[in-house]
């Protein structure tokens, strides 16, 4: 299986519009980061989890010509704001794109995107069409992949990280249930959120990431949804425990 990290940055993206921190000007690669989304592919399967504003350009860079779903972690803006760009991978197909997404995040979807579910009379014949299906915490059945959703909570909000065998992908999160955790044992290689070192009152910071990795005793962790406010990569990576390091964008992982 290959993940790929086709966005690591916050729902502001790095460099933030404004922005003259050093972070937001830095001349490394590693510090540009669209927002939070990755890419799974196996020899039958291709889907990605959240297609944010950046969705069109994080297809494009990573020269994805199939697309069998897309997983929604929650509603935010930063992670269903380009599902109308699916739509070329829709005509291609011939058939609506498939996104998992839970009960609140549909009604989201069906408020942004209307006009995707207007009835067939009145639907515009270049607009996207969407199946939706909804996360109930069953595992989810995608050809040769089977997924189990893991409830995280995002402050007042639910959302969803994902488990494959000995990978998880867990971002958007203010707090890691025991539940949750339960649900992660075992897991090898760990994607996870750390915004910032300072704390924050919807995601998990530094510090506890890198709490959640040891205690899973993970081989391998990689810190995506990165803010500006973590600092340079190359200052903080040297930092890190070993088997960790700050995910960037377009990096390739075999698992």
């Amino acid at each position: 299986m290959k993940v790929t990290i086709l966005g690591s940055g916050t729902s502001q993206g790095v460099p933030i519009i404004t922005c003259k921190c050093d972070v937001c000007h830095s001349n490394d690669p590693k510090d540009k980061r669209l927002r939070t989304s990755i890419l799974i592919e196996t020899n039958e399967t291709t889907i990605c989890i959240d297609a944010g504003p950046d969705f069109r350009y994080q297809m494009l860079r990573a020269n994805v010509t199939k697309l069998d779903a897309i997983l929604i972690t929650h509603e935010h803006k930063d992670h269903i704001g380009g599902l109308d760009d699916a739509r070329p991978l829709i005509f291609v197909q011939g058939k609506p794109m498939t996104i998992y997404a839970s009960k609140e995040a549909q009604e989201e979807i069906k408020r942004e995107y209307s006009y995707a579910f207007a009835n067939e009379d009145e639907r515009y014949p270049g607009a996207p069409t969407f199946n939706l299906i909804n996360i109930d915490g069953s595992a989810i059945n995608i050809n040769d992949l089977t997924i189990e959703p893991i409830e995280l909570q995002h402050f007042t909000l639910k959302s969803y990280g994902f488990r494959i065998s000995n990978f998880a992908y867990i971002t958007d999160l203010s707090e890691l249930s025991e539940e949750a955790f339960q649900k992660l044992i075992g897991v090898e290689y760990l994607i996870i959120e750390a915004l910032r070192k300072k704390e924050h009152y919807s995601h998990i910071n530094l510090s506890q990431a890198i709490d959640i990795a040891q205690r899973l005793n993970v081989k391998k962790a990689w810190f995506t949804h990165v803010s500006h406010e973590m600092g340079k990569t190359a200052d903080i990576n040297p930092t890190l425990p070993n088997n960790m390091m700050l995910a960037y964008d377009g990096m390739v992982i075999e698992i």
